[in-house]
């Protein structure tokens, strides 16, 4: 039995004395909600007054990127050590770092083995553009982006590892994909990569959320399919009473 998971990434929004009010009124109403593993993702700045506020709430905490470098001459990069000091995850790959920071399935991968030495729960975004959607190349892309950036770890940390189905098409747009669509791109292209790697038992332990323009309205069509483990959620994770619903919708 998957345990479900529901993560917000508040992207590039609030500053840190807006993130302790929000993470402080948002606790509340998440800690009354049992059954399903939650975590925050709060911009990098505002990771340590998000924590000392989180602790002891049995919510989580993550990252929404990291170099895969310990340490070095790399400017304004944020290291795993460093996020491994205030979290337990960390988002990786998603198509916004693709898109406009040039990562490909490699960079992620680096990122991704990384995460395993440093015991970060990392949550790898896969998913294909409007154009590769219309081209019929959803499951050549996402194949591909989930071999290559889930390869070369170790079947037992594989188990942990958390992916989003994130269609860039649907992500910031208002228009999601549906239920049964979504369920088959977990179903039939996400989870055959991933026995590809690791195997099937392992294929069917890990945890596949969707993401793109998830709202209170829609997540109970997607947390009701099969194969959707949960919701890696955008805009909507920075409103209370909707991010909660949210999450409330994916309780078990």
């Amino acid at each position: 039995m998957r345990k479900p998971f529901v993560a917000g990434n508040w992207k590039m929004n609030k500053t840190i004395a807006e993130t302790r009010d929000l993470v402080s009124r948002m606790s509340l109403k998440l800690s009354e909600i049992s059954g399903v593993e939650k975590v925050l993702c709060p911009p990098f700045m505002s990771l340590l007054a998000a924590s000392a506020l989180l602790e002891g709430s049995g919510i989580g905490l993550g990252a929404q990127n990291m170099h895969w470098e310990e340490k070095g001459a790399f400017t304004g990069e944020v290291s795993p050590a460093m996020v491994k000091e205030l979290c337990g995850y960390v988002i990786l790959g998603h198509s916004e770092r693709r898109a406009y920071f040039n990562e490909t399935d490699e960079i992620v991968n680096r990122k991704l083995i990384s995460a395993q030495t440093f015991d970060l729960t990392p949550i790898v975004c896969v998913g294909e553009t409007l154009e590769q959607y219309e081209s019929k190349l959803t499951r050549e892309v996402v194949s591909r982006q989930t071999s290559q950036s889930l390869r070369d770890v170790s079947p037992a940390f594989a188990a942990r590892i958390v992916v989003a189905y994130e269609p860039v098409w649907a992500i910031g747009t208002g228009k999601a994909s549906n239920g049964l669509e979504a369920n088959a791109v977990a179903k039939d292209v996400i989870r055959p990569a991933l026995a590809g790697l690791f195997g099937e038992e392992t294929a069917q332990a890990i945890r596949v959320l969707y993401g793109g323009s998830v709202t209170s309205s829609n997540a109970a069509e997607f947390f009701s399919q099969p194969d959707i483990d949960g919701a890696l959620v955008g805009g909507a994770s920075l409103k209370i009473d909707e991010f909660a619903a949210i999450t409330e919708s994916a309780a078990v």
